[in-house]
């Protein structure tokens, strides 16, 4: 590994200079942030060099009255939130790992976890990034403002691509005002039938939840209203009212639930899978993993997603061969789509395809790090690209 480009580059035009020079030497290019993440993708082809965005780490712009800011890639979401507070204001993200996870590395993954019911993912509230390229050039994309017509949208290509294209040294969010208070509402259903039935009333209501989640097999709805003090307590009321039950939660308790909520998959050994469904079909899905739970070298499996959207994570604990065949099952379920592994041994991933079949996207995936990164020196083959 290349001692003189193992570095941390303090100025985007360091990074840009760092990457001319490993493609000048055709060196194999990791880019790091916190490393949250850094075992989810391929297990890599070759690394010679590693390039931190951790000395990348300022606020460089905040509109306050746009509500938008320009942070750069190595600043941590919790450090970027505690000084947006100040303002009232924040960055409505939380995903695996916020406490530590960068503002570079969580556009790169595309990672979201609850708050994506309300405020969406990564990839919807960025508008704009500067990115440093394989061949060394820095390049803009998008602008500082919500609307705006700058270009091709490069920034939602970049959402997602695990630093495949280029390196992200800055983005520009649209940010949120900060909610005065919040309330968890907490529902336990039956059974799956039940927690199906429960899906469908929030989702047919005139509830606004910022947070809307199931936990399977634990058949458990939590729905978390935040904003103004009398919405909220309207909406708690309503949801309570509607489901007939349920246990409200605040304050220290509440944060300590979503906490727990949210560390819930990650806290086992076991592979973590990303996948899709329709909202509609939680109950078949809850079947699925249900049969998954009956095979022979499954100790246990468990889903944590968002119940109106249809995504989450599931836990599947296990020698790695019985691994191997629930996801190839679910790969193959009528009920689950775009089943990706993210968490995994490397004898799991040595038996199946991190990012699955890519159908006739394949091409045009190709095309595009041809495009990009013609010399291939970018994350080490780990990216769906």
């Amino acid at each position: 590994m290349s001692q003189e480009l193992n570095k941390v580059p303090d100025t985007p035009e360091e990074m840009a200079d760092a990457l001319r020079r490993a493609s000048e030497q055709n060196l194999s290019v990791l880019i790091r942030g916190a490393g949250t993440k850094i075992d989810w993708g391929r297990p890599p082809q070759r690394i010679d060099t590693i390039l931190s965005t951790r000395g990348l780490r300022r606020i460089l712009a905040h509109q306050h009255g746009d509500l938008t800011a320009t942070i750069e890639a190595g600043a941590s979401l919790r450090e970027v939130n505690l000084a947006l507070a100040l303002h009232k204001q924040w960055l409505p993200l939380d995903p695996s790992f916020a406490a530590d996870a960068t503002i570079g590395g969580i556009l790169a993954t595309n990672d979201s976890g609850p708050l994506r019911h309300r405020h969406g993912t990564p990839r919807d509230l960025v508008i704009g990034t500067q990115v440093a390229t394989a061949d060394g050039l820095l390049a803009k994309s998008g602008g500082q403002v919500v609307k705006n017509v700058a270009g091709y949208d490069l920034s939602k290509l970049l959402a997602g691509s695990f630093g495949s294209l280029a390196a992200i040294v800055s983005a520009t969010f649209k940010l949120s005002p900060l909610p005065a208070t919040s309330k968890t509402l907490i529902v336990t259903a039956r059974d799956a039938p039940g927690l199906a039935r429960l899906v469908r009333d929030v989702m047919a209501s005139h509830l606004e939840p910022i947070a809307f989640e199931a936990e399977v097999p634990a058949s458990s709805l939590l729905l978390r209203f935040a904003s103004a003090r009398p919405a909220v307590e309207a909406q708690a009321d309503a949801a309570q009212q509607l489901l007939g039950a349920g246990r409200l939660v605040a304050g220290d308790e509440e944060r300590e639930l979503w906490q727990q909520h949210n560390e819930r998959i990650w806290s086992g050994e076991g592979a973590v899978v990303r996948s899709s469904w329709l909202p509609s079909d939680i109950a078949t899905v809850a079947e699925d993993l249900e049969s998954l739970s009956a095979m022979g070298g499954i100790r246990h499996v468990e889903l944590v997603g968002r119940a109106a959207i249809g995504t989450g994570l599931i836990r599947i604990d296990g020698d790695p061969t019985s691994q191997s065949r629930a996801i190839d099952r679910l790969r193959r379920s009528a009920s689950m789509g775009n089943v990706v592994l993210l968490r995994g041994s490397s004898d799991l991933k040595a038996l199946v395809d991190v990012w699955g079949s890519h159908g006739d996207r394949e091409p045009v995936f190709a095309s595009l790090k041809r495009a990009f990164d013609p010399k291939g020196i970018l994350n080490a083959g780990r990216g769906p690209l």
